[in-house]
């Protein structure tokens, strides 16, 4: 039996949203879809620019797609044809056969859930979620914005036209402008309703953001001016080569440092002191996203940031006074293997029966609530079930978290909420590999990490056995993790790989031994924090960076503990470094020769930097 892959929506909406504009004054006219009933806004635009540079930012952030596309050699084989070189009509017809096929599903792919318009008491939002689903961003606009305000609360989706971006910037804002959002706009011309078979895929990436958003973060605070230095170095230099992260330094009582790899750059920051409780090093991906912010530094009053952890989006909220850009980064570009790991970390544990309900529905009765406040009236759960509760909202697409304003909103993403279980898996070989892990299915399958080899300079080799008890075999796949989070050299036995390789994305084995390594990852970092733990820790390796107030270079050690031998290697980031090999009699002896090096340098001012690993 064969599982569906898409979620049909229907639209109606009763004309297209446009920008009218006369000799005195402009409307902006969103058409609003029509079966969720009477949703809508009205009023007069009090700052027109920053209406319209916001909106126009939005509109570019949903239509990004940063995702590689290869070069259309048509042409070019026509022309060897010509020049009686060898190129075979069969050639060419092939490659525009491949191509034909490739724009076909670009097409499909673009058909995807338009914008979602929520309407407020206290303010309007607009979500967008760009086309390689690597960009959440929602924009909020206040009341203040707006004279003569009239509203009906709900949400619903906003249709935007090819041509409304390009509209949208050309508005005179030194002329009165107007915005009028509902669903009875006048139609010009009649529109019949239009079917849209949205990818659980995009779904699943949507809502993987909503949840991330409602997790602990560590948070720091940018000057408009800091992000104003980090998008001109990022417009002049260009990285031809790994790693190209963007790494944050955060010291307590200290602004924070931004670092763009691989130069090195840094970039001090003046927006405030981190108010955080431990140093931590901190790397991020996707940092050529950031271009789009580049329109709303006019209007920026202050940024601020919420690191959740490797692996999980990046949220940059920028205050701007009467409006509020949230976006939302993912580590990948379009939904993979990469996010498998990070989605898995998402999915709640161990929910109440009643409790999601019930703060759900107490939301749609008070309005945006803080999780304090949502946890005070949650009778008697505690803040994990109440967190894992609200995460699980967010993903059925029932609940927003504001990170503006720390809240939790109602805001139903569909007429129906979405069942968090058709968007669990991306695939079928995610849903095996999950079976063999034993996620629901005992005695599927074993899966043992057997070797997990640290390469300095590239990344993390990781060799595992999966036992596949369906298959009657064992199967022993393997891959490198390099230093951006992707996966390179993989290799498994199994038919899947042996027949397409990676053509078709990883097979089971690979995505549980991927799954295996994050969880076992996790569990580390829980218990090297315990003295019990501590003594199961017979393999690991740790980075501590220490960068000079005056000179501005980074020194960093690498510890690294394999049984009864500790090795060290130290020196300047982007200098040579020095090695030194400890054998000790016993694991215990090495163990706590690693761990006593490890609090040296700790007291000498070095800052862990394991968070900055992906």
């Amino acid at each position: 039996m064969t599982t569906a892959t898409r979620h049909p929506v229907e639209l109606r909406y009763a004309t297209t949203s446009d920008v009218e504009s006369t000799a005195d004054a402009s409307r902006v006219l969103l058409a609003l879809e029509g079966s969720r009933g009477t949703v809508g806004v009205r009023g007069r635009v009090k700052d027109s620019t920053l209406f319209r540079d916001t909106l126009t930012a939005a509109f570019g952030i949903l239509s990004s797609d940063l995702r590689y596309r290869g070069k259309d050699r048509t042409a070019y084989l026509a022309y060897l044809m010509k020049q009686g070189k060898r190129a075979t009509a069969q050639i060419w017809e092939a490659q525009k056969a491949f191509l034909d096929n490739a724009l076909d599903g670009e097409e499909k792919q673009d058909a995807l859930l338009d914008p979602v318009l929520t309407v407020d008491p206290d303010s309007v939002s607009l979500e967008v979620f760009s086309r390689d689903e690597s960009a959440y961003a929602r924009l909020s606009f206040d009341n203040a914005l707006f004279d003569g305000r009239e509203a009906a609360h709900g949400s619903t989706f906003l249709d935007v036209p090819a041509d409304l971006p390009a509209r949208m910037d050309r508005l005179r804002t030194y002329m009165p402008v107007s915005l009028e959002a509902h669903v009875a706009l006048p139609a010009k011309t009649a529109r019949e309703p239009r079917n849209v078979e949205v990818p659980h895929a995009w779904l699943r990436g949507f809502l993987q953001v909503q949840s991330a958003a409602t997790l602990p973060a560590s948070t720091c605070e940018l000057a408009p001016i800091d992000l104003y230095n980090l998008l001109f170095a990022l417009r002049t230099r260009k990285s031809k080569k790994a790693p190209r992260a963007l790494r944050f330094e955060l010291i307590p009582g200290a602004a924070p440092r931004l670092v763009l790899e691989p130069w090195e750059l840094v970039l001090e920051c003046h927006g405030g002191k981190y108010t955080g409780t431990a140093p931590a090093v901190v790397r991020t991906f996707g940092r050529q996203r950031l271009m789009a912010l580049a329109r709303l530094l006019p209007h920026a009053k202050s940024v601020r940031l919420q690191l959740m952890g490797p692996g999980l989006p990046v949220f940059w909220v920028i205050e701007m006074g009467a409006a509020t850009l949230t976006l939302g980064l993912t580590g990948w570009t379009e939904s993979g293997w990469s996010s498998a790991a990070a989605f898995d970390v998402l999915m709640p544990r161990a929910v109440p029966d009643g409790l999601a309900q019930s703060l759900r529905d107490r939301l749609r009765a008070e309005g945006p609530l803080s999780f304090e406040t949502l946890v005070a009236g949650a009778n008697g759960a505690t803040k994990e079930q109440a967190r894992a509760a609200l995460q699980l909202e967010c993903l059925r697409g029932r609940v927003l978290f504001d990170l503006s304003k720390g809240q939790y909103r109602p805001r139903d993403l569909m007429a129906t909420p979405v069942d968090e279980s058709v968007i669990r898996f991306g695939n079928e070989r995610e849903a095996r590999a999950h079976r063999l892990l034993g996620d629901g299915s005992a005695g599927a399958g074993e899966v043992k990490l057997t070797k997990v080899h640290d390469v300095v300079g590239e990344g993390t080799r990781i060799h595992g056995e999966v036992v596949d008890r369906e298959a009657v075999r064992s199967f022993f796949p393997s891959f490198l993790l390099d230093l951006e989070g992707r996966v390179k050299e993989a290799t498994c036995g199994c038919p899947h790989f042996r027949r397409s390789g990676m053509r078709e994305g990883p097979c089971e084995h690979q995505f549980a031994l991927r799954l295996a390594y994050s969880r076992r990852r996790t569990e580390e970092e829980a218990l090297r924090r315990t003295p019990e733990g501590r003594k199961l820790i017979r393999a690991e390796t740790r980075s501590y960076v220490r960068r000079d107030a005056e000179s501005g270079q980074e020194m960093v050690y690498r510890v690294s503990l394999d049984g009864q031998v500790v090795a060290v290697e130290w020196g300047l980031r982007t200098g040579e470094a020095r090695h030194q090999r400890l054998w000790f009699d016993s694991d215990a002896e090495a163990r706590s020769a690693y761990f006593t090096r490890l609090e040296k340098l700790s007291a000498d001012g070095y800052i862990d930097a394991a968070s900055s690993l992906v």
